[in-house]
């Protein structure tokens, strides 16, 4: 399962745009939003968020 983005608890920080190796998350609405055609589930994204708003398969 791709990774998803709580939208009540993304800060619009950017930080995981910049990390994700994959390139699969984008900026709207200042929101975080991942492709999810594109993510690897590397849990990258997971580990970095400062507002714990992503997640992958629960985590």
């Amino acid at each position: 399962m791709p990774a998803a983005v709580e939208s009540d608890l993304c800060v619009g920080c950017e930080t995981c745009v910049d990390e994700c190796p994959a390139e699969a998350i984008t900026m709207e609405d200042g929101i975080a939003k991942v492709n999810k055609e594109k993510c690897t589930e590397c849990k990258t994204c997971v580990d970095i968020c400062p507002s714990a708003a992503i997640h992958v398969n629960g985590t």
